[in-house]
């Protein structure tokens, strides 16, 4: 089967980064589905592990978290899906990604795809949703208010892809007042298109922004990016005993400043339930089926923003170099092969 690999960990500019290859179609076992990728979309996860981990030698390493596809065989113990069900899924770190032709999975951690969206659409959607679910309710527990907080989250990279899942989901979901970040006219309306309340600007200081709106001190801070140089801002502006998260990786997080104002810490990997197998794994495919059935009721929209074509090394490398280049609005997505 086709795929899209790499040797070993170069620069995206260098012409070896991602490779086209051919590799043996895999077989599924136990609760594992055999999905036949029809649609792929990239992530931050893709360029961080394409960086950071390196094959053994004389091996490839294929990456990929975010597929739309059809399944094309079930394990002998999977109950949920069957050949010809359409399904959208973000997968597990610790197993082959999903930018190759067939693809395994745990079904688990599957849904089935919005009937709504083609699979393009449908490939935006699932690590972002299930990110963005998790922080907010597993999480943060928006729904349980912080006494005496303006009952409103702060949004801090809000148009990308986790944060254009996160205002949706706030926004739908619950009444809670959506500040989401943004710094350039295109970004600022995408937040706006997708349900903030408030669009303020991350390249300014932030808690003074927060505090003319004349809303009171949030209840909830998620930030999703350059978590370091706004970390300051976000001790001031966060309420007292509000709760605070983050999905990115600051080389250092001294939450000390928090201290004063008892406010609680939460880091959100939406890979951990499939990493460690625990008990409530499911919870992914439930969170994915609600997911689906809130896009179908035109509850959720899908965040690609851009295609790049079929997927090949070329549109890859392409992708991989738009996502680090920090500008990213959205979903970049890839189809078909």
């Amino acid at each position: 089967m086709r795929a899209v690999a790499y040797r070993q960990s170069l620069p995206i500019t260098e012409t070896e980064a991602l490779i086209d290859v051919d590799l043996p179609k895999p077989t599924p076992q136990g609760r594992d589905l055999l999905v036949e990728v029809r649609a792929i979309s990239v992530n931050p996860v893709d360029t961080k592990v394409r960086m950071r981990v390196q094959p053994a030698a004389g091996a490839v390493q294929v990456l990929g978290w975010d597929v739309a596809g059809v399944v094309a065989a079930a394990g002998p113990e999977a109950t949920l899906f069957k050949a010809g069900d359409e399904v959208f899924y973000a997968g597990a770190i610790d197993r082959p990604g999903c930018n190759s032709e067939f693809h395994l999975v745990d079904e688990r951690i599957v849904g089935p795809k919005p009937a709504s969206l083609d699979f393009a659409q449908a490939a935006a959607l699932p690590l972002t949703s299930i990110t963005a679910w998790e922080v907010l309710f597993d999480r943060l527990d928006v729904r349980r208010l912080v006494p005496s907080a303006a009952n409103a989250i702060v949004i801090i990279g809000g148009a990308g892809g986790v944060g254009s899942m996160a205002i949706q989901l706030a926004r739908k979901l619950t009444d809670l007042t959506v500040i989401a970040t943004a710094s350039r006219s295109e970004t600022i309306a995408w937040c706006r298109y997708l349900g903030a309340d408030h669009v303020i600007d991350h390249r300014q200081p932030l808690a003074a922004q927060v505090a003319a709106l004349g809303l009171g001190a949030p209840a909830f801070v998620l930030s999703t990016t350059n978590t370091e140089m706004h970390f300051g801002e976000i001790a001031t502006l966060i309420a007292p005993q509000g709760r605070f998260a983050l999905i990115d990786d600051p080389k250092t997080l001294d939450v000390v400043p928090l201290k004063r104002k008892s406010v609680s810490t939460h880091w959100e990997l939406m890979f951990t339930r499939s990493l460690f197998g625990t008990a409530d794994m499911i919870a992914q495919h439930d969170l994915l089926v609600e997911v689906s059935r809130l896009v179908d009721a035109g509850m959720l929209r899908s965040t690609m923003a851009e295609s790049f074509g079929a997927i090949n090394a070329a549109n890859l490398k392409r992708a991989h170099a738009q996502l680090e280049s920090g500008t990213t609005r959205g979903k970049v997505v890839l189809a078909g092969f």
